[in-house]
């Protein structure tokens, strides 16, 4: 049998997979150090870590140190207790606008993070925090949007003269309008298909007409919402600094939310912040503000009753970005569009110029009722005007919300319409909360398994396979340190799942130089020379390991696909380990035992092999 030879390529490959090994999975076992974060809405960001230090040294926590961090404060302790004394007293300290969070502090050295090295992020049974399970109330979604709909049609209709009556109101995904003339309906189809596309009709009779949302279009609107609710989340914790959240998709209306260093549920669920949305409504100023005028309803302003039409002509979703600014002196928002409704937003907009339009906040929270001797959860909803401007010019794509009160509720109210109005409200129906203490015993009972594991699997390769054990134990290693730098390169979080994965790992690492290792026996047995069993050890365990990997692969990638949560963190974990042993079982190992038994006895050939009985 030929003789396998390595060139320099090859070399400069190993020597690279343990340098990147080693760099990238450094700065997790460099770890991190307890520490606090506060959240304020204070512009003097000195004066607040000052009083924060002067706090704890007059009570007489000590901490590490003090410094103001991407426009937050952080406090940095020696260990978890001091901590958690420390996030006590600041709680009480504070008022209740200025949020005290438990965070860490990154122990990693400048030039591991200077080349990208980070340590990998841990989940919350390692690390502590507040877990949150969200329903989406998709179904109100889908309403609103045909409400939206039919509130259009029903304006078009009036502005176009037509005869009408509504047969019945959106329900079940429809509505029916009769109209006065047969050719009534016929004369607007082109005008409301451009207006309205995603609204299908059916003529029942020559005057009577069904309309109703596309099914494509209904389906769009629950990936929409869900989609549109994460990145809301997203974007509120992120404009609060709150760092390492995770927020995913679970089912069919739920979304997970994970926000580690997180405690105390109530600023948790500040954080995400309340079932509102915005959207902009015409003030009715031909009539005063009193109840029963069509179309139109009541809202309080300033403890003025406001008389405003039933039209939302823009909401929130679909600002895409609004940043606060001085205009002649005065605070005002700016705002940019490309959410959709644009159209709508720019006709309404040019037949209403130098008339006043509404920006309102609507709040829904759920509430216990009890009907027919039952309780059941109803949305309660709230409504407030927090401006009121006149539209200067016809609005498309960009316009200006103006008169506000001062310069910090402009940055409020930018900040609220940057990071976005949910579509639709939701409810937590599931909250868990893990301390930091419960997380570091975690994280001691992970590492503590892993040592152990690798410590017997360590032992028995050496007694039992000498030289070529050693050699597998190197792999092994360099297979840890190459798991832990791929997690952290992907950012991945790590939990206890995914220590439960590693540890298989190690099992199935050794497993293959297992065969390896006994494919070679069987070679020298069979009378071959030493080097020529090894060239066919290697060679003829090939195909076995590669197939036992793939199944396994096939396996973990049905456990990423199907699962969540854990069970997707496992399958991530073991994925990566899966294809880690691969690299170092078959090419790393065979690359030093070449280089013990062909490189060190450079013209002779070898005797014997330390491959055990």
């Amino acid at each position: 049998m030929k003789e396998k030879t390595y060139t320099t390529l090859d070399f400069v490959l190993l020597a690279a997979l343990f340098v990147f090994g080693i760099v990238f999975a450094l700065p997790t076992f460099y770890g991190e150090d307890p520490a606090i974060q506060i959240l304020s809405q204070e512009s003097n960001k000195d004066s607040l870590l000052n009083q924060a230090s002067n706090l704890l040294k007059q009570a007489e926590i000590p901490y590490q140190s003090s410094r103001i961090d991407n426009q937050t404060v952080k406090i940095v302790f020696n260990s978890v207790e001091e901590q958690l004394t420390a996030k006590q007293l600041l709680d009480k300290s504070f008022d209740k606008d200025t949020i005290v969070a438990l965070n860490a502090a990154e122990k990693t050295p400048k030039w591991l993070t200077a080349v990208g090295a980070e340590p990998m992020k841990l989940g919350l049974d390692l690390k502590g925090g507040v877990h949150f399970l969200l329903k989406v109330d998709v179904p109100s979604a889908i309403n609103n949007r045909l409400n939206n709909q039919f509130k259009s049609l029903i304006m078009e209709l009036d502005q176009a003269g037509t005869n009408y009556q509504v047969i019945q109101k959106p329900e079940d995904h429809r509505f029916i309008i009769e109209f006065a003339q047969s050719d009534a309906w016929k004369n607007l189809q082109k005008s409301i298909n451009r207006l309205l596309p995603e609204l299908k009709y059916e003529s029942k009779s020559s005057t009577l007409v069904s309309f109703e949302t596309d099914p494509r279009a209904v389906e769009q609107t629950t990936d929409y919402t869900l989609d549109q609710t994460i990145q809301i989340l997203n974007n509120r914790i992120n404009e609060l600094g709150v760092a390492e959240a995770v927020i995913q998709r679970q089912g069919s209306h739920n979304i997970s939310v994970d926000l580690p260093g997180i405690q105390d549920t109530a600023k948790a669920k500040e954080l995400l912040g309340s079932n509102a949305s915005l959207r902009f409504q015409m003030v009715d100023t031909q009539n005063e503000p009193t109840y029963g005028i069509p179309n139109t309803s009541i809202i309080q302003y300033l403890n003025t009753p406001v008389l405003i039409k039933d039209e939302v002509i823009l909401s929130g979703e679909s600002i895409t970005y609004a940043s606060a600014q001085l205009q002649d002196m005065k605070p005002s928002v700016h705002i940019r569009l490309g959410g959709g409704g644009e159209n709508i937003f720019f006709k309404r907009t040019s037949q209403n110029v130098n008339q006043p339009m509404a920006t309102i906040f609507i709040e829904k929270k759920p509430k216990e009722m009890e009907v027919d001797g039952e309780l059941i959860k109803q949305w309660v909803l709230k409504e407030e005007i927090i401006n009121i401007a006149t539209i200067n010019e016809p609005l498309a794509h960009s316009f200006q919300i103006t008169g506000l009160r001062s310069m910090e509720y402009a940055e409020k109210l930018a900040q609220l319409l940057r990071s976005g109005s949910l579509a639709t409200p939701f409810e937590i129906v599931e909250e868990t909360t893990i301390g930091p203490s419960l997380g570091r015993a975690n994280i001691n009972k992970g590492i503590q398994s892993l040592m152990i594991g690798s410590a017997l699997v360590v032992v028995f390769m050496l007694a039992y396979y000498r030289l070529f054990g050693l050699v597998a134990n190197i792999a092994l290693v360099l297979n840890i340190f190459l798991i832990i730098a791929l997690l952290s390169m992907l950012k991945a979080t790590l939990t206890l799942a995914g220590i439960a994965g590693i540890v298989l790992t190690v099992g199935m690492a050794v497993d293959a130089n297992v065969l390896i290792n006994e494919r070679i026996r069987e070679e020298l047995r069979r009378g071959l020379s030493p080097l020529a069993s090894i060239n066919a050890g290697y060679d003829r365990a090939f195909s076995t390991i590669v197939d036992a990997n793939i199944t396994t692969l096939i396996v973990a990638g049905i456990l990423f696909l199907l699962g969540s949560g854990t069970v997707k963190g496992f399958a991530v974990t073991l994925i990566i380990g899966v294809l880690a042993s691969m690299v170092t079982a078959i090419f790393v190992t065979r690359i030093l035992i070449y280089l013990i038994y062909v490189k060190a006895y450079g013209t002779k050939t070898p005797k014997t092999l330390s491959i055990g009985v």
